[in-house]
């Protein structure tokens, strides 16, 4: 039966013959209107374009700020040390390959959160306070490298 397959009643209409004769609806300019690049052969609209009119990536508010000094650096937390062996060198490397940072060549900052009972040697590019303290507290050392 798919040779008897019809499209329903009213859902397929004819293709608009334009330019055929005053009496056709669409005659002369074939509903292009007249003059500028609509009515001309091979017109490209890009989507963005909106003649005269302002924009609309202009015409949108405006709000925050980016920070061109603002340092791109991993974090990562005393408490996740833990897994590291009594005098261990942890450095970006070491971090990185335990999966505690995702890379090796971006800088990576120690932050204080939970505690260390194991004494380790970082080598990290910064440190707040509160982490150096419980790293030295559990007989560690830090390093602050350049970044």
């Amino acid at each position: 039966m798919l040779d008897r397959l019809k499209p329903n009643p009213g859902s397929r209409r004819p293709r608009k013959r334009v330019g055929r004769g005053v009496g056709s609806g669409s005659a002369k300019t074939s509903g292009r209107g007249t003059k500028g690049a609509g009515s001309r052969a091979g017109r490209k609209h890009k989507p963005h374009r909106e003649g005269g009119q302002i924009p609309l990536v202009m015409r949108m508010p405006k709000r925050g700020f980016t920070n061109i000094f603002d340092e791109d650096v991993q974090v990562v937390n005393v408490k996740a040390l833990a897994r590291f062996k009594k005098g261990a060198d942890v450095d970006v490397a070491a971090l990185a390959e335990a999966g505690l940072v995702r890379s090796a060549n971006r800088p990576v900052k120690l932050l204080g959160a939970g505690d260390l009972a194991v004494a380790l040697k970082l080598r990290v590019a910064a440190v707040s306070d509160s982490a150096r303290k419980k790293v030295e507290a559990a007989g560690g050392s830090v390093e602050i490298i350049a970044s």
